[in-house]
């Protein structure tokens, strides 16, 4: 699988940002892949810094 980098839309894998941040590939995998996943924010904020972006380009808040 792979991501966009926001800032400058070119295509980066897991294993890209696995190397860049310290989270492991798995962490990576299943933040892509399940919906009901349960991160931290210490995750979220390595991949704000990675990505260069705000908490909200990454999340997002929908009624169950």
């Amino acid at each position: 699988m792979q991501a966009f980098s926001g800032k400058t839309g070119e295509k980066v894998t897991y294993n890209e940002i696995a190397e860049k941040t310290g989270l492991s590939k798995s962490t990576l995998e299943a933040i892509g892949s399940r919906q009901d996943y349960n991160t931290t924010l210490a995750t979220i904020n390595s991949l704000c810094k990675f990505f260069e972006c705000d908490v909200s380009d990454l999340l997002e808040y929908t009624k169950e």
